[in-house]
């Protein structure tokens, strides 16, 4: 809406409001460049060692060697796809199972104690299993990317679902709603912001299961990368590497924000 339509207060408040994102966005720029900036410097003036923290200009140096080799889009096609399946797969099993456990509360009772178990249960210590049960290739670490996510969907997914106003619930079932229509109509249209925060979790859980079942077994990725360079002391590889996952992690992270708010505008909860 044009600002000639909007009061003094609401323009000046608007203004307000975008001045302060803008500073808010030079601050984190600032604070990233002068981070770098001082890892750059200290490792020139060899207050700290290049050969064990590497340097900006040392990760451009073997980003641009791997980009040359063809390496790069390799390893990083190789992971990227890893993540996406076990995500993706992560996500809508465990919310298949959320939907099964809401639906039976017996069967919510039946498995409880399992769920907690599975969810404390430290996911890495099941990747040699994965090697063993499924062979050493790519499907044993998707594996492990889906045990990592699966769990956790389900916990949030069934919470959510537990959490749906009860007042409509019963306003529904008065009106002669079925239980399949309360599900749809409105248990899971109310719960469509903890269905993203879980796609924003299981971003990060699913990165850390594709780098695990790299780590254990792997010929492409950058987990492979990782390991590889710490194994010949290679640590600007490494580090070069880190900062790709980084990339790929907040990438990914920030296509879920953009479909939680492509969704929101087609359902008109923003203008």
């Amino acid at each position: 809406m044009s600002e000639q339509f909007l009061s003094p207060q609401r323009v000046a408040y608007l203004r307000a409001r975008r001045r302060h994102t803008i500073l808010i966005h030079s601050l984190r720029a600032l604070i990233l460049v002068g981070f770098l900036a001082a890892w750059e410097i200290a490792a020139r003036l060899e207050l700290i060692d290049p050969f064990i923290v590497s340097s900006p200009s040392r990760v451009l140096g073997t980003l641009g060697t791997l980009y040359r080799t063809g390496d790069l889009w390799l390893h990083v096609g190789t992971s990227c796809l890893e993540t996406v399946i076990g995500f993706v797969l992560g996500t809508v099993l465990g919310t298949l199972v959320a939907i099964c456990l809401w639906w039976s509360p017996t069967l919510s009772r039946l498995l409880d104690p399992y769920l907690v178990v599975l969810n404390a249960l430290p996911k890495t210590a099941l990747g040699p299993i994965f090697i063993v049960w499924i062979g050493a290739g790519t499907a044993s670490i998707i594996a492990m990317t889906l045990a990592i996510s699966i769990v956790v969907t389900i916990l949030n997914m069934h919470v959510g679902f537990l959490s749906t106003n009860p007042q409509k619930i019963r306003l529904m079932r008065t009106l002669g709603a079925s239980r399949h229509q309360i599900l749809w109509l409105l248990v899971f249209p109310s719960n469509y912001d903890t269905l993203f925060n879980t796609f924003k979790v299981n971003v990060g859980l699913s990165w850390v299961g594709v780098i695990m079942g790299e780590f254990l077994v792997s010929k492409a990725g950058l987990g492979y990368l990782i390991v590889y360079g710490s194994q010949v002391f290679n640590m600007d590889l490494v580090m070069a590497t880190v900062l790709l996952l980084a990339i790929a992690a907040v990438v990914m992270y920030q296509g879920i924000q953009w479909l939680e708010w492509l969704l929101k505008k087609c359902l008109g909860v923003i203008s």
